[in-house]
């Protein structure tokens, strides 16, 4: 007699429609909803409500309902997901001195909102805080490098979600931890952290919800356009109806 149990339907592997959605595959939907508002196969009501139902999806298989009708979504990615980039930048590529500095010695420093980011900014910590937002920042170099050194103090490095951002560094008795990024666009641009931590704490993570205005103009130029062609094609016609 075989007493072995047969496996039971729930001890089966999950699948993929039943996976938990993670936060890239929420910015994969978005992303195709953003390119089928631009291409007009999306009113602007359509696309609110659909993104507003993908934040809030659970599942992969609750995510693919808002694309299944986006010829987007049946398509096989020819190329990677991202576009990879070196740990560090050439040799070179960016002047050893530094555009701006941000120093903070049993005190706090803030660099936030609408600034202009350069190619080099240099961050101490000493016994402080200092705090690096480029979500909001204008990125006028595709390459932006960040050294980062901290003793016995706190630096943390908030980027927009849609860069590639990488890290070199380490600590002594003392933490060094960036989350890498690759960004989807070609043009993005990319974050490069160098740091050490002396007995203190150096983090460079994205900012979940915020993305580079500059990618995003391009995407809503993209939008203008369109309407634009529809409104003049509506011109046309009017004025043929009016004989004029």
């Amino acid at each position: 007699m075989d007493l072995q149990k047969p496996a039971r339907a729930q001890d089966a592997a999950p699948g993929v429609t039943e996976l938990r959605a993670s936060d890239a595959d929420r910015d994969r939907v978005a992303d195709i909803l953003r390119e089928a508002l631009a291409e007009g196969r999306l009113t602007a009501d359509e696309h609110a409500e659909r993104v507003d139902g993908v934040l809030n999806a659970k599942t992969v298989g609750e995510l693919d309902v808002f694309i299944r009708d986006l010829p987007a979504a049946h398509q096989q990615p020819s190329a990677p997901a991202y576009i990879p980039v070196p740990p560090r930048p050439a040799p070179g590529a960016i002047p050893p001195e530094a555009d701006a500095n941000v120093v903070a010695v049993f005190s706090s420093a803030v660099r936030r909102g609408r600034w202009r980011a350069g190619r080099r900014l240099h961050a101490y910590s000493v016994f402080g805080s200092v705090e690096i937002d480029l979500s909001e920042a204008i990125f006028e170099y595709q390459q932006v490098v960040i050294k980062a050194v901290s003793v016995f103090g706190d630096v943390q490095i908030r980027v927009p979600e849609n860069v590639s951002l990488r890290g070199t560094g380490g600590g002594v008795l003392g933490n060094f931890e960036v989350d890498t990024l690759d960004s989807v666009e070609s043009d993005a641009p990319v974050v490069y952290v160098e740091g050490l931590s002396v007995l203190g704490n150096i983090e460079a993570r994205a900012k979940r919800g915020k993305r580079v205005a500059d990618i995003l103009d391009r995407v809503q130029s993209k939008v203008d356009r369109k309407l634009d062609r529809v409104q003049d094609k509506v011109d046309r016609k009017l004025r043929k109806h009016l004989g004029r």
